[in-house]
C-alpha cells in the first residue's frame, strides 16, 4: 500500500513561484508520509515558497504561501508583520554578510535635535528577510553585496526605521539567531567616545549669590631698621705748641759724609 506525495524536483529559493517543472509526485508509504505533506500537484501549484526546500524533499504546508498570496517577498511576510528597506553600504551591512533568515541590530547614529553626536541601538533581534535584489546567497555560497537590506518589522517599527533611514545613519549589527536577548542601552555620545566631560557653567554673582568678601591682605612688616651709630664729637684741637723763643741767633745743621756738625750764626735783625 503506497500514497502519493508532492517533492521538490529541484532545489526551491525564497520567493519562487511554483511551477509545474517545480514538483512531482512520488509514491510513498503510509508511515513515511509527513504531516502538512501535499498528495496532489494542483494543491501546490502558483504558490509561493517562503522557507528553502532541498531536492527531492516533500513540500509541507508551512513551506509555502496561501493561495492568491502573491509570489516574491510579500507572501513571507506574517500576518501583522512589514517589511521595511533600508539603504546600507558594505560596512555598514557587516561587510555584505548579511544574508535572509539572520538577525541583526539596527544601531542609529545621528544629532538629537540638533545636539552631540549620538549613537544608539534603536532595534534588536530583527530578521533580515532579503539583502539587495537576491534573496539567497549566490551559486559560489558567497554572501550577497547588500546595498539595501529589507526587514521584519512591526507597524510602530517600521516607522522608527523610516525616520531613522532620513535623518541619521543606520548600521546592522550582526548577531547569533539564537540570542534572543534583548539589552537595554543608553546610546554613546562623543563625550564618552573621547573620556571629556561636559564643564559646569558657573553662575555670576547676584543678590542671592553675593560675590564672596575679599580676604584681608597680610600686614607686612617692615624690615628692622639697624642702629645708627651715634655720631662722636669731634677730638679737641690738639693745643697749638707754643712758639719757641725769640733767640739772637740760629743753629745750622751742616752734613759732610758721616759726619754731622750744628753751627751757631747770628740772627739778622731787621
Amino acid at each position: 500500500e503506497t500514497k502519493d506525495m508532492v517533492v521538490a524536483t529541484r532545489p526551491l529559493n525564497v520567493g519562487v513561484l511554483l511551477k509545474p517543472a517545480d514538483v512531482k509526485i512520488v509514491k510513498v508509504s503510509p508511515d513515511a508520509f509527513p504531516k502538512g505533506a501535499y498528495s496532489k500537484m494542483e494543491d501546490v501549484l502558483e504558490r509561493s515558497v517562503i522557507s528553502n526546500i532541498l531536492l527531492e524533499e516533500p513540500l509541507l504546508e508551512g513551506r509555502l504561501s496561501a493561495k492568491g498570496s502573491g509570489f516574491g517577498l510579500a507572501p513571507t511576510i506574517p500576518p501583522g508583520m512589514r517589511a521595511v528597506a533600508v539603504r546600507v553600504n558594505d560596512v555598514a551591512g557587516v561587510a555584505g554578510f548579511v544574508l535572509p533568515g539572520m538577525h541583526v541590530d539596527v544601531l542609529v547614529t545621528g544629532r538629537p535635535e540638533g545636539g552631540t553626536p549620538m549613537a544608539k541601538t534603536t532595534l534588536q533581534n530583527v530578521q533580515v528577510l532579503s539583502a539587495g535584489t537576491n534573496l539567497e546567497a549566490n551559486a559560489k555560497g558567497q554572501a550577497i553585496n547588500a546595498p539595501t537590506v529589507t526587514l521584519l518589522v512591526t507597524p510602530e517599527q517600521a516607522e522608527l526605521l523610516t525616520l531613522a533611514n532620513v535623518e541619521g545613519h543606520i548600521v546592522l549589527v550582526l548577531r547569533n539567531s539564537s540570542d534572543t536577548k534583548i539589552e537595554s542601552t543608553s546610546g554613546s555620545t562623543v563625550g564618552e567616545l573621547y573620556g571629556s566631560f561636559r564643564k559646569v557653567p558657573v553662575a555670576g554673582p547676584s543678590a542671592d549669590n553675593p560675590p564672596p568678601a575679599p580676604k584681608p591682605r597680610a600686614r607686612v612688616s617692615a624690615p628692622p631698621v639697624a642702629p645708627q651709630a651715634t655720631p662722636t664729637q669731634a677730638p679737641a684741637a690738639a693745643a697749638v705748641a707754643p712758639a719757641p723763643p725769640v733767640s739772637s741767633t740760629d743753629s745750622i745743621v751742616v752734613i759732610r759724609g758721616t759726619a754731622r756738625s750744628v753751627e751757631t750764626v747770628p740772627k739778622k735783625l731787621d
